[in-house]
């Protein structure tokens, strides 16, 4: 009985643990994710660290063109946060629920539109691709191009055909889809890329639109950041400065939207339309909220038509604790 009362009395006065000395981003080739471009710049993270009494962090920033490789950095321990469509975070809170692994969102990061583009003048509707067409998408299966895509297919064709297009689509980087489109003459005439290069591609009079995420489903959360329960239950401080900085960044988005823009164009290192990239900012479509929306309808269709094998039956399901006082859906 003393041994056992003289390690409790141990424990009592140890120190706790120290949370981690890095935190390790992914990010993608989009506008969805634009908290993480001026956390980056103004170096948000380290301010609210310090405000939280914590040791300063290193921040490292990798880029990925799609989620599958992010959540096996993820799982590895490569990455700390990870950023995607939901998509993304459903396909891999499924396989991990309840497991030493689990996966969680740690909030939203933007609704913004996405588009199908074509130059084939032949192709108006889904239903009017064949065999001849080629899509290009951020992943093929995971992307939310690609579960968008085939909610399109089930609408159109029925349930047992969702997959119908699939064989068309191949992955490839919203750059170098965008190049390829732009180009023409390549070996895919259809891109369902991201913001700003969606509408990149609309500037020439030969690619049309056939189909918009927000006329299939309505407005939604495509941005989201997640995290492993090892990293959100060991880093209590550290995750609640992370949940602080991604809220001053969202509001910093909002109300200096042209700064926001240049932050954007240094980290993809790309000629980008300033001014573009501006307009979509103040277009009533795009919004830079932590607040998650819409999650179960992508959750349900997935569901249905066995992409995950369990569907949250709430968006608290898919989030850590901290952000359920939200008003999400």
């Amino acid at each position: 009985m003393r041994w056992i009362i003289a390690i409790a009395a141990i424990l009592a006065f140890a120190p706790a643990r120290a949370e981690v000395s890095e935190i390790r981003f992914a990010q993608q080739f989009s506008m969805g994710y634009l908290q993480f471009n001026v956390m980056k710049h103004q170096d948000l993270l380290a301010k609210h660290v310090a405000a939280l009494g914590l040791p300063a962090v290193k921040v490292s920033w990798v880029t990925f063109s799609g989620p599958d490789m992010m959540n096996d950095a993820l799982l590895s321990a490569s990455i700390d946060i990870a950023s995607g469509g939901m998509p993304g975070l459903l396909t891999i809170w499924a396989k991990t629920r309840g497991s030493a692994q689990e996966v969680r969102g740690v909030a939203a990061m933007s609704q913004q539109p996405l588009l199908l583009n074509t130059r084939n003048p032949a192709v108006k509707t889904i239903r009017d691709f064949t065999n001849g067409d080629r899509i290009a998408m951020p992943a093929v299966k995971v992307s939310a191009q690609a579960v968008l895509l085939e909610m399109a297919a089930a609408r159109e064709w029925g349930d047992a055909a969702y997959d119908r297009l699939d064989k068309l689509t191949f992955s490839l980087s919203p750059p170098d889809a965008t190049s390829g489109l732009l180009a023409g003459g390549g070996d895919f005439n259809a891109a369902f890329t991201v913001p700003p290069f969606q509408t990149m591609q609309l500037r020439d009079p030969a690619i049309h639109t056939v189909l918009s995420s927000d006329e299939l489903i309505g407005p939604s959360s495509g941005g989201t950041a997640w995290t492993t329960k090892r990293f959100h239950d060991a880093n209590p401080k550290l995750y609640r400065a992370l949940l602080d900085a991604m809220q001053e960044a969202s509001e910093f988005i909002a109300s200096h939207p042209k700064e926001t823009v240049a932050y954007y164009a240094a980290d993809t290192k790309m000629k980008i339309d300033t001014e573009l990239m501006e307009g979509l900012l103040a277009d009533p479509h795009f919004k830079y909220i932590l607040t998650p929306h819409a999650t179960l309808r992508w959750a349900s269709f997935m569901h249905k038509v066995g992409r995950i094998k369990v569907a949250p039956a709430s968006w608290k399901d898919l989030f850590w604790p901290e952000i359920h006082d939200l008003d999400g859906s």
